[in-house]
């Protein structure tokens, strides 16, 4: 019964002990404007925890308003990897291939250029120009709501404007 201490149930918790460059880059984490807030939350519970007193799991939740399983996660987490175990692990899933120059290549056309013997981009034409899919253009035509059969024109009806129309632009 030498694990457990007095008024706490469970095994005695393993020190966080930090590093005073690591201690610098968790407060950076904390106050720069830049980071992400997740990051900067997990940097402010393994600071929590890094205290003297080695404080309860329970008591660093309460001060920082999460769950226990959350401050018991990331403090076991740091304890295990250290800094690195802070930051997000790669997602599953499937990487994207269309890269980030084919989606601006197909935005800077779209905008900019017009197609032979049209007067504006379809799908298809975009896609065999792009060599991408039409599902593909598509996508990011609808990403950036761009629309190239609506022109920024307007073509002008002519029409008699009598005085009960006075006023309306046709």
């Amino acid at each position: 019964m030498s694990d457990v201490v007095a008024g706490r149930r469970g095994p005695k918790l393993e020190p966080v002990v930090l590093a005073d460059e690591e201690r610098s880059t968790l407060e950076r984490w904390v106050r720069r404007r830049k980071s992400a807030q997740a990051l900067a939350l997990r940097s402010r519970i393994v600071l929590a925890c890094a205290r003297d007193d080695v404080p309860p799991v329970v008591g660093v939740a309460k001060e920082l308003g999460v769950s226990a399983d959350t401050v018991r996660k990331w403090r076991r987490r740091f304890l295990a990897r250290r800094l690195d175990g802070l930051v997000d692990e790669p997602r599953p899933g499937r990487p994207p291939v269309i890269g980030v120059d084919d989606v601006e290549a197909v935005v800077v056309a779209t905008l900019e250029e017009t197609p032979k013997d049209a007067t504006h981009w379809s799908r298809s034409s975009m896609a065999k120009r792009s060599g991408l899919s039409k599902s593909a253009v598509g996508r990011i035509w609808r990403k950036f709501q761009l629309k190239p059969h609506l022109t920024d024109t307007f073509k002008r009806v002519h029409s008699r404007v009598g005085p009960d129309l006075r006023g309306v632009v046709t």
